[in-house]
């Protein structure tokens, strides 16, 4: 039974009614740029085809029921009173609910079910997912006009404020904004966003450690702060820093010697990894998979040392890739602290990537990681039919 299959007959079951609406999110790999996001710098994500999906259908009170099927869970919630962070799953789409009315949107209570196979903890943005597949769900079901980038700032304020995870707008604009066959340049100030081709005969492989991490635990915050440490104490000599996007990296080795050495480890990757990108989305517009590769190789490296937010799995994942004929590069994604490691190779060699990945975790660490290959999709989508 596919996804959606599943998320439409839960829905039945449990409300005894078809949806109104089944509404598709896909999760999203970062081909480059980790922890640029949020310092105002670029990025360049893929929407991947592994999604979260919402059947949804309106109530005529204002209780909120969303059914989660891979828990066996449900949440019932007030609109009109929402309660504070419960610190579970339901969070998400009370946040987004949130962070829709604060905008003065009216909406509906509804009737949901939700299920997801993008791996919750992998660094592939499973929480965005959810969040925009909830707020398209209100968009559809409401009729109010808000467009993919605003609708993806609504989702961001509710991981932010409500959950609590000081994220960027990256993962949400990639599942919203996402074109099949494509990466998407952002540009994190501006929200401009323009869509990269992938070559054809380039796939995505992910290889999932399987280790877990919260982006609302303490280290993932605490690099932000960090970045923001360095921009208040530039912003003595350079007071048109606004972010570390405002820093080139010959300024920053310049002013070296004014920073705590860790905090300027911290920054150099957020200042390098900003040209990285922009390098590699020029190539990648050339067809040069192999300067993408060099570049997500040097981006692992520096979130390895620089920003210290990889671990040993990860690290054997990404050299073992590095050194698998047909593939191009290899870094981790996602927050780090464990989750996932995304690799572009040549279509021909994926499988054997995969068979090299598997086989040198499970001889190191005793156990096989989820490895699989995806292919880029089309940001978040709605349907109407009940069934088809």
């Amino acid at each position: 039974m596919s996804i959606r299959d599943k998320v439409v007959a839960g829905f039945v079951t449990r409300y005894g009614q078809p949806p109104d609406v089944v509404v598709r999110a896909p999760g999203r790999v970062n081909l480059l740029g980790g922890h640029t996001d949020y310092n105002e710098g670029y990025v360049l994500p893929a929407a991947i085809d592994r999604a979260a999906w919402v059947a949804a259908a309106v109530r005529t009170d204002r209780q909120s029921r969303v059914l989660a099927l891979d828990r066996e869970e449900e949440a019932v919630f007030d609109l009109d009173a929402i309660a504070p962070r419960q610190g579970n799953w339901s969070d998400y789409p009370r946040g987004v609910a949130w962070a829709l009315s604060e905008r003065g949107l009216a909406l509906p209570a509804i009737d949901a079910s939700l299920a997801s196979d993008v791996p919750v903890g992998a660094g592939l943005s499973s929480s965005a997912a959810v969040e925009v597949a909830f707020a398209w769900a209100w968009r559809t079901l409401a009729g109010f006009d808000l467009d993919r980038i605003s609708l993806a700032l609504a989702c961001q304020q509710a991981e932010n404020d409500y959950v609590g995870v000081r994220c960027g707008v990256m993962d949400q604009v990639a599942s919203a904004c996402g074109r099949a066959g494509h990466a998407l340049l952002l540009d994190c100030r501006t929200l401009q966003v323009d869509p990269v081709l992938l070559p054809e005969t380039a796939a995505i492989v992910v290889a999932d450690s399987r280790v877990r991490r919260s982006l609302a635990a303490s280290e993932y915050n605490r690099r932000r702060q960090e970045c923001e440490e360095v921009v208040r104490q530039l912003q003595r000599e350079l007071p048109h820093v606004r972010s570390l996007r405002d820093v080139s990296p010959e300024t920053l080795a310049q002013w070296a010697h004014r920073l705590p050495v860790e905090l300027y480890r911290r920054a150099r990757h957020v200042v390098t990894g900003n040209a990285r990108v922009l390098t590699a989305a020029a190539a990648l517009r050339c067809g040069d998979l192999a300067a993408l590769g060099e570049a997500m190789r040097r981006c692992h490296e520096s979130l390895r040392d620089d920003y210290q937010v990889s671990s040993p799995e990860l690290d054997l994942l990404a050299e073992t890739a590095w050194s698998v004929g047909g593939c191009y590069g290899a870094r981790l994604t996602g927050a780090g602290f464990g989750g996932c490691v995304v690799a572009v190779v040549d279509s021909g060699a994926a499988g054997n990537l995969v068979e090299c990945l598997k086989r040198a975790f499970r001889d190191h660490f005793g156990q096989l990681p989820a490895a699989y290959t995806c292919h880029s999709a089309d940001g978040v989508t709605a349907q109407a039919a009940l069934t088809g």
